[in-house]
């Protein structure tokens, strides 16, 4: 049971939908959130952890949308790229994007070429969220772009993962360079664990990070 709204649903290329799900016990609700998962398809903790919140009530003063999964397409096949091989971290319209060569970080044939993209970048233009966090793997620290140190720092302390401004390789065509970056907004990359299908790893995960969802429900 996942008690969240449905707000808006996609299918992609192989028929996967894509889910945007709200969280928002009233109207003046106080700030929007917005929490992304499986952006790289061979990372799924992140669909896990938000699933896992919503299959419980709690309050929040704030708006809250989830995307518990971005790339189901890459999810079914356990590949970072979605159907056409598309890295979607890397084909956001950031004006350092470029094409590169076609490997699991390459970033489309043209910027936004993705129907994920475009679904994300609607949902970014529609909801004009204050705050956006991605869950992916497997370096466990918190990366940001944009305003969104002190957030990072609140995180740190929450999860025990290390604060890294920087993720160490380049990333053109990042969402954190074209949401951070390029439209000052904060940013924060969650980078989990190395992924594991131990039950007692998963509620380990869960307990380290439910405090993040806690955070943004009545904190932020």
């Amino acid at each position: 049971m996942i008690f969240a709204d449905l707000e808006l649903k996609i299918n992609t290329k192989k028929g996967n939908e894509i889910l945007l799900l709200k969280r928002s016990k009233q109207e003046n609700y106080e700030k929007t959130v917005l929490i992304i998962g499986v952006f790289h398809g061979d990372e799924p903790d992140g669909e896990y952890l938000i699933n896992r919140y919503l299959s419980e009530r709690s309050d929040t003063k704030n708006r809250l949308l989830f995307i518990p999964c971005l790339n189901p397409d890459g999810k079914a096949a356990n590949t970072r790229t979605n159907a056409n091989g598309v890295d979607l971290n890397r084909n956001f319209p950031a004006k350092n994007w470029k094409k590169n060569q076609k490997d699991d970080y390459f970033g489309g044939e043209e910027p936004a070429s993705e129907d994920e993209t475009r679904f994300m970048i609607y949902v970014i233009e529609k909801y004009k969220p204050d705050l956006i966090i991605t869950l992916h793997e497997p370096y466990a620290v918190v990366n940001y772009d944009g305003p969104a140190e002190k957030i990072a720092q609140k995180i740190s302390q929450i999860t025990g993962f290390k604060v890294e401004e920087s993720i160490g390789y380049p990333t053109p065509g990042s969402f954190g360079t074209y949401c951070g970056v390029e439209r000052n907004i904060p940013v924060i990359t969650l980078e989990l664990p190395q992924h594991s299908e131990n039950k007692a790893d998963k509620d380990n995960l869960w307990q380290k990070t439910k405090g993040v969802f806690e955070y943004i429900a009545e904190d932020f």
